[in-house]
């Protein structure tokens, strides 16, 4: 029996139907992505390591672009693990903020798969505007939520571009525990309420 839905029926853009066979198409992709480069590597090839049809990635990811961008915010996903951040003590908020990001960073894999120019670039803006950004002005709430939200990914961004992207050599010989110390305060006042203007 055929259980695909009709042609009618799909929606627009990448679904987020059959998990495993997503999860493997990912992961084969992850692999090849990191052994042969973007450049390199083929949705045929990614097919064939996955065990799918070729067709299947166009289905799901529409593009090799579009399974890049998702290899990357999988392993974003996994290591800025939104609701496990948000949802500890809110006084170490921005300590757990900085530790997601330099455990995801400091993975010497995803580092790699960072350095693909222009496609990881996209997927990890994409990534911090559309997942961390979005969730912390829902988290924050409030007339500021969004001021404060841009103010903490823009200092995370700031840590990701200075230590990993196009590394500075002071930030980038910094452990992850000094770039914690270092890198608090900046989001404990990024996080603060901001006061009324006054008039």
């Amino acid at each position: 029996m055929n259980n695909a839905p009709p042609a009618s029926a799909r929606t627009r853009g990448r679904p987020r139907g059959n998990p495993p066979t997503r999860e493997s198409i990912v992961s084969a992709a992850r692999a090849l992505f990191l052994e042969r480069g973007y450049r390199r590597t083929t949705l045929r090839a990614v097919a064939g390591a996955a065990g799918v049809d070729p067709a299947l990635i166009a289905y799901h990811f529409g593009s090799k672009k579009g399974l890049f961008a998702d290899v990357m915010q999988f392993q974003c996903a996994n290591a800025l693990a939104v609701d496990d951040v948000l949802g500890g003590d809110p006084a170490t908020l921005p300590d757990r903020l900085i530790d997601a990001v330099t455990d995801l960073w400091e993975d010497s894999g995803f580092r790699q798969l960072g350095a693909r120019g222009d496609e990881a670039a996209e997927a990890i803006r994409e990534y911090l505007e559309h997942e961390l950004l979005a969730r912390l002005v829902e988290f924050l709430g409030g007339r500021d939520a969004t001021a404060r939200a841009t103010a903490v990914v823009t200092v995370l961004g700031g840590l990701i571009y200075t230590r990993y992207l196009n590394p500075l050599p002071t930030p980038s010989a910094l452990t992850p525990s000094e770039t914690r110390r270092i890198l608090t305060p900046a989001l404990r006042a990024a996080l603060a309420p901001r006061p009324r203007a006054t008039v």
